[in-house]
Parts: C-alpha cells; structure tokens; sequence
C-alpha cells in the first residue's frame, strides 16, 4: 500500500606470495672480453596520469534559493535513473553539515540542494558512480508526475568535497516472479523467509533500483500492527499521490495479507520479514525485480 510520511519521520591479496625459486647453475667458464663502453640510457620522463572524470568545482554556492531535494520535491531539471538495472559502487554518501548542492550534470549550476538532516530522511544517498571530484547517486523525490508522463528513480550529482563517503555494501533484492526477498552481501545471499505481496497491474510495484529513505513507525496505521516501516525512495508509476498527500511512497510494510498482486504498490510482508529488513540503515540499495 502506498504510504502516507505524515506519521513520524579483499584483494585477495593474492599475497601474491611471489615464491622465488633460486636455481644453482654452474659456474661460467672465464672469457676473456675486451671491455665495451655502456652507453649512458636516455631517461625518459614518466607522464603524470591523466585525471578522469569530471573537471573540478571548487566554486562557492548559496544553498538557500535552491529547492530541496526531499521526498516531496519535484524537480524536472534532475534526471531519471537510465540504468535501472544497474548496481552501485557499495558506498553511501552523506552531506557534510553545511549541506550540499546538487547538480543535474557536472560543470552545470545546481539545480538542488540536499541538506545533511531532512525531517523524513533520504540524506544518506547509494553512489552509483564514482570519480575523483564527483559521485552521482540516487535520490529521494521526482523528476516529475505520473500524469505528466515521468516516472523513475531521481538521480543527481555531488561534489566529493562536500559529503562524507562510507561503505555500505548490503542490497536488499526482490524478484516479484520468484516471490523472494535477498540481504545480498560480499559475503554471500540471506534468504528472507515468508511469502509477500505486491502491487496490481493499475498500481504496480515500481522496478528498479532504488534505496532505503527511512526506517520508522507509524502508529496511525493499524494495519502495520506497530511494525516498523520500510520507506524506500521511488515512488509509484501511476499515481502522483495517495490519501490525500502528494507521495506516493514505496515501502515494505507488514500487513495480515501479504500474498499476490494486491497492493497499491508496496511490498507487504510477514512478521519476520519486517523484522529482518528493518534492521538494515537508512541507504541501503534495494533492486526490485520483474
């Protein structure tokens, strides 16, 4: 169902143990040999590497007349996801205090600003590519309306300068076909046992990828029985809102009936399977699978 927000808020190093293996060879027989000058080699210089990626900005913005980027934003100059099936780099990135501006494109003005505290989170951000001065990443809010013909996943641009970047190398993955939910790490796949409901075919589940916004309860929604909620970031591809709110968040939620096509959207699940994924934090990537 979709949900209201108002309720809150290794390289191996193959020690590449290199055995060297002295072999005895025999001694050589003396030669007499006419000493031959060494020719002095010509030093060549060794070209400093190219920088890649995107130029530095070391540039000064004031955030305050920018819109926020939160998860009521709706911001057209911030793209869509156009590698819904992709992965991240298994880092977060997190505004430094002061906050920081958020660009559609490097080189370009800011068209947003994402504040370090948000009142319904959405601040810890997956990166899902990473250069020298820049990091694009997921983010909460929209590009525009289902009505309007946009939906997807928003995506932006951050300065490495002005977050704090962390590992965070857990992935939640639904596949709607298998009826199964994952904790994919590097260590390996943790099944998450219990069957789960979907949405309709009028209100689908949004597919792609996606991340934890927050992680809280909503006492006003008795169908939760007091379980905590799993907001993710996307929201849904038809409905520009619901119950009255302008979101249409995606979330995993307990409801008594979670089995089939039958939400508005969310993934309802059991009680042990609420249990489980609320103990991943806020940033952590979720693919949702056809």
């Amino acid at each position: 169902m979709r949900l209201l927000l108002i309720a809150m808020v290794v390289v191996v190093v193959l020690v590449g143990v290199v055995v060297a293996v002295r072999l005895a060879t025999p001694e050589p027989v003396p030669v007499a040999q006419t000493a031959t000058p060494t020719p002095t080699p010509t030093t060549t210089p060794t070209p400093s590497p190219t920088p890649t990626g995107h130029a530095l900005d070391a540039r000064g913005y004031d955030l305050t007349g920018l819109p926020t980027v939160d998860v009521f934003a709706v911001i057209p100059a911030l793209p869509v996801d156009d590698d819904p099936d992709g992965g991240t780099t298994g880092e977060v990135a997190t505004p430094l205090p002061a906050g920081a501006p958020v660009f559609a494109e490097p080189g370009q003005e800011p068209v947003g600003s994402l504040p370090r505290e948000l009142p319904y989170e959405g601040s810890v951000v997956p990166i899902i590519e990473r250069e020298e001065h820049w990091v694009r990443v997921l983010l909460v809010g929209r590009s525009g309306l289902p009505s309007q013909g946009t939906t997807g996943q928003l995506t932006g641009w951050l300065r490495t300068a002005d977050v704090e970047i962390t590992p965070l190398d857990s992935t939640i993955e639904v596949s709607i076909s298998a009826g199964t939910i994952d904790i994919v790490t590097p260590e390996g796949r943790e099944r998450v046992p219990g069957e789960f409901a979907w949405g309709t075919e009028a209100t689908p589940t949004p597919i792609g990828r996606t991340f934890v916004m927050s992680v809280r309860t909503a006492s006003s929604l008795a169908y939760t029985r007091g379980h905590p909620i799993v907001y993710l970031a996307v929201q849904s591809p038809t409905l520009d809102g619901f119950g009255g709110i302008d979101v249409a968040i995606t979330a995993f939620h307990y409801h008594d009936t979670h089995a089939g096509a039958i939400s508005n959207g969310c993934l309802r699940v059991g009680t042990e399977t609420i249990d489980r994924l609320t103990q991943l934090p806020a940033g952590t990537s979720v693919r949702i699978l056809p």
